[in-house]
């Protein structure tokens, strides 16, 4: 198993005693898994009989493409499968009425809809969500990497420009290793985690709630409990996107593209040190990923890996604004 390496290095070098008791993972992400499913279920009873609405195509040999769909319960993919074989397999992202959305969000009313590839005129949106999902799938194999025998808290997953040469996770390791280096076996071997989780072709199926649901969800994690509050008072809605990924539920503060298969070439490239912080010493993993509409030669690849392993410079954070008062459009309601 992928991740198999890693443990065992770590197991030859640390005790295997725990430093305090926590919930296995597998409970962990069983319980995220109940509350995702049952909000998901709640939310799609909402639509119990099938309201037609109208889709407006935007975009090249699309303009004037008007399609019938089910309101609430169709997606921009559902779109997508109504034009060609194409457009499923190459759209990324969608805009619906001009706003970034996930290819796997339902529709609620008649609306315009662009379906967005890495290879449009313009894909600045597009790289933005793929960079944001490779740092989500980053957190994911990290998570999942030492199973009960280290602690794993995935702080944030810093929003950094393509530009910066690699996507960033912010985690805090098991203090047991808090003096490890990962050598280039065990950054392999996260990289085959990640692989593996490409190969499945993996959907990020979204989910808009309220910060109630969130916090029940990472009821576990005081730390994401603070993210759903932070996220939820930047929100003029009030709410906060949910995002699973196969049996894996975290948060995210903008779209992630349709799935984990739109990636060609992915590696974990780093693991930098930061400092100490209140949950302990932070560390911020780097990684370096391509999309499958762009693969890269292995001697340009090898160039951007090894800028990859800098540590890349967090941009300055500008002075927090006040929450605008929230939109007429109501938050999701509870039942």
């Amino acid at each position: 198993m992928a991740t198999r390496t890693v443990r065992q290095i770590l197991q030859r070098r640390f005790s295997s005693s725990r430093t305090a008791v926590r919930p296995p993972a597998a409970e962990v992400l069983e319980q995220r898994n109940a509350v995702f499913s049952r909000e998901q279920a709640r939310q799609r009873a909402l639509y119990p009989r099938i309201e037609k609405i109208e889709v407006t195509m935007i975009g090249l040999a699309l303009e004037g493409t008007l399609l019938v769909m089910n309101k609430g319960i169709s997606t921009p993919l559902s779109c997508a499968r109504h034009l060609t074989e194409h457009h499923v397999m190459n759209s990324a992202l969608a805009l619906v009425d001009g706003v970034p959305r996930s290819l796997h969000q339902p529709l609620t009313d008649s609306c315009s809809l662009s379906l967005l590839t890495f290879k449009d005129k313009d894909p600045t949106l597009v790289n933005e969500a793929y960079w944001r999902s490779c740092a989500a799938l980053l957190g994911q194999v990290l998570q999942t990497a030492f199973k009960d025998d280290y602690a794993v808290e995935v702080i944030s997953t810093p929003e950094v420009p393509v530009t910066s040469g690699a996507f960033c996770c912010d985690v805090v390791l098991d203090p047991q290793l808090d003096s490890w280096t990962p050598s280039e076996e065990s950054l392999r071997s996260l990289t085959r985690g990640a692989q593996q989780l490409i190969h499945k072709d993996l959907p990020w199926e979204p989910l808009e709630v309220l910060p109630s649901v969130a916090l029940e969800a990472f009821s576990h994690s005081r730390c994401k409990q603070e993210e759903v509050e932070q996220m939820a008072a930047q929100n003029p809605k009030g709410t906060v996107t949910l995002y699973r990924c196969g049996d894996h539920v975290l948060l995210s503060s903008g779209p992630l593209v349709a799935r984990t298969g739109l990636s060609a070439q992915y590696e974990v490239t780093a693991l930098h040190t930061l400092g100490q912080g209140p949950l302990g010493l932070h560390r911020q993993a780097q990684g370096l990923s391509l999309p499958l509409q762009l693969p890269a030669h292995h001697t340009v690849w090898r160039k951007l890996k090894w800028r990859a392993q800098k540590q890349v410079e967090m941009p300055k954070q500008e002075a927090a604004a006040p929450p605008t008062p929230a939109a007429s459009t109501p938050p999701p309601t509870t039942q």
